[in-house]
């Protein structure tokens, strides 16, 4: 019997666990390759030295109260090195100053007037006050832009201060770029239910999501993860740019920057929306379509090790509210949020929002400068640092705007047999989510070979 040919165009974690699963269930004769051009694979999975300790520079993070990544990490037999947070909390920047992050919130949508008090005005708290009183237009179904709910049941300072600052530190966007069916699928389907105002809606998911550490990590850093699917995988590695798919008989042909061709009995292209819409233009003009109704924004990561003796809070870090007078969108006191583990203190700061490519586009002496300006503007700390990692990743974060679950099923009902797409712009940002599509992708190759 011919062995298989599996091709995937991309090799960050949802190309990677794609190949981890496709030798799991297709067999040891399948043959796996993954096209990438980068000097290493995992996309934005990148761990980087920082001061002598491991450190991402990418992804950082994941949910833990998603199944994913704990059970990924059980089925290749490192559980052990998921790490936890020392349980600090973040702060919000705004107004020049620093507050606590609200409690008793969704996505910084609040549950009560008591949630933001401090954090916005008196005007502001008595309108959420009064909000479970006023008639609430929803239609099941429906998915506005998150800030359009956001501003009219509560106000504008509820978007800037609370809304946006989550919603910048987790897709580099706004509550105005991000959909309220992504934002808070929870709290959509309360509003669907039947909720009678956004505050009922909030505190109808509120039990569901408390308790228990929030995030996790690898311990190691995400390279920990991107090796062992790699040697699990048993995947071959072309570092070449896959420019174009064509139709063969049977499967595709596959043909690189370089004029190489490789034949494929069924490809999963894990690539970002951007990328997938010159690659199925001419194959699926119907997904190219959809996918060029997604936005991206671009994102810097600047790593720091400083001395320990710097002067920060015991915070895990700092989230901006929209309109301040910094550079950064976050900022993450990364030994404090996960431990110290050697003699420097680590330190991300983020850069990028949907409209803003200034970070891309600075040089790594700027970015530094702003770094270091941004720490003593919110912390009132001078710091000299003595390491510096800077990530770039450019159209890497999509936004998932109005209707964005429409656009998704749009894309997957366009494809035709034996091609499958895995990546963070169909079901949700983050590595769980990446993994989620990863698997779906696998099932339907596998599942359209069986049917043949």
């Amino acid at each position: 019997m011919t062995s298989r040919l599996y091709c995937i165009v991309g090799g960050g974690i949802s190309g990677l666990t794609a190949a981890y699963w496709l030798r799991a269930l297709a067999g040891d004769d399948a043959t796996i390759t993954v096209f990438d051009p980068a000097d290493r694979l995992g996309g934005v999975l990148r761990t980087e030295r920082v001061g002598g300790q491991p450190m991402d520079v990418g992804a950082e993070a994941f949910v833990v109260r998603r199944p994913e990544v704990p059970a990924l990490l059980a089925e290749l037999g490192i559980s052990d090195r998921q790490l936890g947070t020392t349980g600090a909390r973040p702060l919000i920047y705004s107004q020049g100053r620093l507050h606590p992050l609200p409690s008793d919130t969704v996505a910084g949508i609040p549950s009560s007037p008591a949630s933001l008090a401090g954090l916005v005005d008196d005007a502001t708290v008595a309108r959420i006050a009064a909000e479970p009183g006023r008639p609430l237009d929803w239609r099941p179904g429906d998915d506005p832009a998150t800030a359009a709910v956001v501003a009219d049941r509560f106000g504008e300072q509820v978007v800037a201060r609370s809304v946006d600052p989550l919603l910048g530190g987790v897709y580099a966007g706004s509550a105005a770029s991000i959909g309220l069916r992504s934002a808070a699928p929870g709290l959509a389907a309360a509003l669907d239910g039947g909720a009678a105002s956004l505050v009922e809606a909030v505190r109808a998911v509120l039990p569901a999501g408390t308790g228990g550490p929030v995030f996790g990590a690898v311990d190691g850093g995400y390279t920990v993860l991107v090796d062992e699917l790699v040697r699990r995988s048993g995947l071959r590695w072309e570092p070449a740019a896959v420019e174009s798919i064509e139709p063969a008989t049977p499967g595709w042909t596959l043909r690189d920057g370089a004029g190489g061709r490789w034949r494929a009995d069924a490809v999963i292209l894990a690539v970002p929306a951007p990328r997938l819409v010159g690659l199925v233009t001419a194959i699926a003009p119907r997904s190219a379509a959809a996918a060029r109704r997604i936005a991206s924004a671009s994102s810097v990561v600047v790593a720091l090790a400083v001395p320990p003796d710097a002067g920060f809070p015991e915070q895990s870090g700092v989230l901006v509210a929209s309109g301040e007078a910094l550079h950064a969108k976050a900022i993450t006191l990364s030994s404090r949020k996960w431990g110290r583990r050697g003699d420097l203190e680590l330190v991300r700061l983020s850069f990028g929002r949907f409209d803003d490519d200034a970070g891309c586009r600075a040089a790594d002496d700027e970015l530094l400068a702003w770094a270091v300006a941004d720490l003593a503007t919110v912390f009132g700390v001078t710091v000299e640092p003595v390491d510096v990692r800077v990530g770039r990743w450019v159209d890497a974060m999509p936004q998932y705007g109005p209707g964005h679950g429409d656009i998704v099923a749009e894309i997957r009902a366009g494809l035709p047999p034996a091609l499958a797409v895995a990546g963070n712009y169909l079901d949700g940002i983050g590595v769980p989510a990446c993994i989620a599509a990863a698997r779906r992708a696998v099932s339907e190759l596998l599942g359209a070979r069986m049917a043949r």
